[in-house]
């Protein structure tokens, strides 16, 4: 197919052979399946912040670090150039988180290049080397829905042992890849990680994370009800404020609040965020 303009310089660059098609195109970013010598990657174009229609919310962007004074200054201010810092940082988000997790070992697709607000990375594919599907298209078992369900909230601690929390987890951003080798199980890839947030910097963090586990026990609890009873968010929280959680901490799904006087204006304010981003996400899911 014709390259469209923005991986055409790619091509120039030598970075990318050829385009071989379109994957998908959504809210943020287009994504292209192409060829880099005798590999298959994927090239993630991300859309203009006047094109796209996902906020950049003051909760994912607080307290992410810019390159100097000036940008933190003229994003505060609104400018055009502030903008335009605002918008390279919202895109390097996800290139950091990515290069950040793949080191930390957590499964998401290897990057391999970042340039004029595209993502070259990994194709992840499944046992017949098409794009892997979302586990939003797939039926589980019980048992496959347990086993994806804890491999998950492994890499949930994973990530937060690496001081990321993902942010918008949940069965529309995680993919069914295979290994590649026979008889060999599929495995979950976590993807979609602009709106990934400092764990220890960012005061939305334990919110972000509260959610994100909900997300995986409510996706798979359709699957293996027993999984709705279990309260591995608070608990993850917990032990990493504590400074107990390592990425071998055995969970138990388990949490017994402290007794503590409770705000509870803020409880109500918490509810109610939640509430209003759990509509916002399942509406953009439905456009």
């Amino acid at each position: 197919m014709k390259a469209p303009p923005r991986l055409q310089a790619l091509i120039e660059e030598g970075l990318i052979d050829t385009v071989v098609r379109q994957l998908m195109s959504g809210k943020e970013a287009m994504v292209f399946v192409v060829r880099c010598g005798e590999e298959t990657r994927c090239a993630k174009i991300y859309k203009e912040a006047n094109n796209r229609s996902f906020r950049q919310a003051v909760d994912y962007t607080e307290n992410r670090k810019v390159k100097n004074s000036r940008q933190a200054r003229a994003m505060a201010k609104g400018t055009k150039f502030g903008r335009e810092a605002q918008e390279a940082a919202w895109q390097s988000a996800e290139v950091d988180a990515l290069y950040r997790l793949a080191a930390a070992g957590v499964r998401v697709p290897q990057p391999y290049n970042f340039c004029d607000g595209v993502l070259l990375m990994e194709l992840v594919t499944d046992a017949h080397g098409d794009a892997a599907p979302r586990l939003n298209d797939v039926r589980f078992t019980p048992e496959q829905a347990r086993r994806h369900h804890a491999t998950l909230v492994a890499e949930v601690v994973r990530m937060l042992c690496a001081g990321v929390v993902h942010g918008d987890l949940s069965e529309f951003n995680i993919l069914l890849a295979h290994s590649g080798e026979a008889d060999s199980e599929d495995f979950p890839v976590i993807i979609d990680l602009p709106q990934a947030v400092d764990a220890a910097g960012n005061n939305h963090a334990p919110r972000m994370l509260l959610r994100d586990v909900a997300n995986l026990r409510d996706f798979f609890g359709q699957f293996a009800p027993e999984l709705r009873a279990t309260q591995y968010g608070p608990e993850i929280w917990s032990l990493y404020q504590s400074g107990l959680l390592s990425n071998d901490t055995p969970l138990t799904g388990r949490y017994t609040p402290t007794r503590a006087d409770v705000d509870l204006a803020s409880v109500m304010r918490e509810i109610d965020d939640a509430r209003d981003e759990d509509a916002a996400r399942r509406l953009r899911m439905a456009q």
